[in-house]
């Protein structure tokens, strides 16, 4: 049988782990949150200085809900949906034409264009033997 003392001991103890795990939750959050603040300025200085390619309001806005969305733990997939995304593309070829494009979907791929050009072209060289 547990004794009143014994039991204020315990918790005690499940108070004290309680709030350590609280600061070292904190403490990783404002990491992030500080992260997402820095990316909040830099999006709002591209979009005053017109580098963003879109309206002045909708520039703003964008960076507003990225910042509001960043702070509430949603972009924290460190792009694994952009790529997982990105690979769903390729998802129409079939044999060496599909791994051909998972490869372009890479980081071994030259990129030429921009989104606000009109399109990003995706190239690799792929040296096949003579028969």
């Amino acid at each position: 049988m547990t004794t009143f003392p014994r039991l204020i001991q315990h918790l005690k103890l499940a108070t004290a782990l309680s709030l350590l795990s609280s600061v070292a939750a904190f403490a990783a959050n404002t990491g992030d949150d500080a992260q997402a603040r820095a990316r909040y300025r830099q999006d709002m200085a591209d979009c005053n200085s017109g580098k963003s390619q879109q309206s002045l309001t909708s520039c703003r806005l964008e960076s507003r809900n990225a910042l509001a969305e960043a702070l509430r733990g949603g972009l924290n997939d460190n792009g694994a949906a952009y790529k997982q995304n990105a690979l769903k593309r390729c998802g129409a070829y079939q044999g060496a034409e599909r791994t051909d494009c998972e490869s372009r979907m890479g980081r071994d791929s030259n990129l030429e264009g921009s989104v606000g050009g009109g399109g990003i072209l995706r190239s690799s060289i792929t040296i096949v033997p003579a028969n």
